[in-house]
């Protein structure tokens, strides 16, 4: 807009035109107040009814909250004003009018469940608290991306419709692709580790997943984001390194940059960077250290999954971020290498917060006659993934890597209760629209 001033930056004794919606409309009488807000902060426009125009009054006061609005007008030193600033107006222009009915009070005087805040996306993000997040997310994802290229990594996109799964099952999306059955892609695994098997060696991917789960919780989604490594002549030990150090860049990152989002969240006081050096703890003694908890009504046995309850028990117990290695064989995906000098247990490791699971990850089986022997003791057709398996027969390295989420990392870092709060338009079994 054509000679607009910023509210963060309307200075005492100039003339300027600001821009926003209206937030509130307080009229005391003889004298009234329009409160305009823009992405920098909020301003009072004052509206002394016995000296001005009543046409401009009228326009003023009549106006619905959250219209658009522009005004232009002496811009003067007002201590009692939110920002310290008010605008005595010469014109205004409803830019465009909002309905009175609202969906939702984007002031947050009156709360609104999370069906109707997401129905109502663009209304919800109009609250600081909301805008706070996705500003948070934003720069979580820089800082993500800035140290996997400090650890040398190359950024890369891999295909979301392909041809089979990933790790098959039934988590699927199917598409109709030129007459052919096709799938959205469960994760880049297959794809980045064929690139790990190139000369460049280093990758990762920030990027869209789809699984068609069944699990309807405050914690899962179906379209999700993931954030993925994969290094060459990598083992375990150094993908979790990576992973630590990704996982602790973007705390940092929002320690350092975030403070008025944090504020915003009512987080700033409180907010922690983790300590370096995450517990690694392997799977058997997880299993000892949840069953000594006493908080199951079953004591676990090996080659049991661990469940939310399990998870967080463990959580309470390390009371920080910390890896679960050395998981069972059995329970991995097909292309995890096993321990060369103990094929019942897998390089598979875990990296959890108190409060779920946010990697997955491993080192991967590089042998193309052992890889072909864990697709089929999963049930799965190796020629069904003939593109990915031929390449392990033209020298391809040891490799790791991991798996992270992205709203899971955001939601961990917040506090926030339902995942759905950390995407702008979740996709979840009831929610295809907006």
């Amino acid at each position: 807009m054509q000679d607009r001033t910023y509210t963060a930056d309307a200075e005492p004794g100039e003339d300027a035109t600001v821009a926003g919606w209206v937030h509130e409309i307080r009229d005391l009488g003889g004298i009234a107040f329009l409160i305009l807000r823009d992405s920098t902060g909020k301003i009072q426009i004052k509206f002394e009814k016995d000296e001005m125009d009543d046409g401009l009054v009228e326009t003023g006061l009549d106006v619905a909250r959250e219209s658009v609005v522009r005004v232009t007008g002496a811009v003067e030193e007002e201590p009692r004003a939110p920002t310290g600033v008010e605008v005595t107006p010469a014109e205004l222009e409803v830019v465009s009018a909002a309905d009175p009915e609202l969906p939702l009070d984007p002031s947050g005087k009156v709360d609104a469940d999370i069906s109707t805040r997401l129905d109502n996306r663009t209304l919800d993000l109009r609250k600081d608290e909301v805008q706070a997040i996705f500003e948070i997310r934003a720069e979580i994802l820089r800082a993500v991306r800035e140290q996997f290229r400090q650890f040398h990594c190359t950024e890369i996109t891999t295909p979301k419709i392909v041809a089979t799964g990933t790790e098959g099952g039934t988590e699927l999306f199917p598409i109709t692709y030129f007459g052919e059955e096709a799938f959205m892609n469960q994760s880049p695994q297959l794809f980045k580790q064929l690139i790990a098997g190139s000369s460049v060696e280093r990758v990762f991917e920030i990027g869209p997943i789809f699984r068609a789960e069944e699990h309807n919780t405050p914690r899962h989604l179906n379209e999700a984001t993931s954030i993925d490594f994969e290094g060459a002549f990598c083992q375990a030990d150094d993908a979790m390194d990576v992973a630590e150090g990704v996982v602790t860049a973007a705390y940092e990152a929002v320690a350092e940059n975030c403070s008025e989002e944090l504020e915003a969240l009512g987080l700033a006081e409180d907010f922690e960077v983790p300590e370096d050096g995450f517990p690694r703890i392997s799977y058997e003694e997880a299993l000892e250290r949840i069953n000594a908890t006493g908080e199951l009504d079953e004591q676990l046995v090996w080659g049991d999954d661990l469940s939310t309850a399990a998870e967080e028990a463990l959580g309470d117990d390390v009371g920080g971020h910390y890896f679960i290695t050395d998981w069972p064989s059995e329970i991995k995906p097909f292309y995890i290498k096993d321990h060369d000098d103990d094929e019942q247990l897998s390089t598979g490791f875990d990296l959890m917060h108190p409060r779920m699971e946010l990697v997955s990850g491993g080192q991967r089986e590089h042998r193309h006659d052992n890889l072909i022997d864990g697709f089929e003791q999963q049930g799965l057709d190796p020629s069904e993934f003939e593109y990915y398996t031929k390449m392990f027969k033209y020298g391809m390295p040891p490799h790791a890597g991991f798996g992270l989420g992205g709203e899971r990392l955001i939601m961990t870092i917040l506090g926030l209760e339902n995942i759905r709060e950390a995407v702008l338009f979740p996709r979840d079994r009831q929610r295809l629209s907006p």
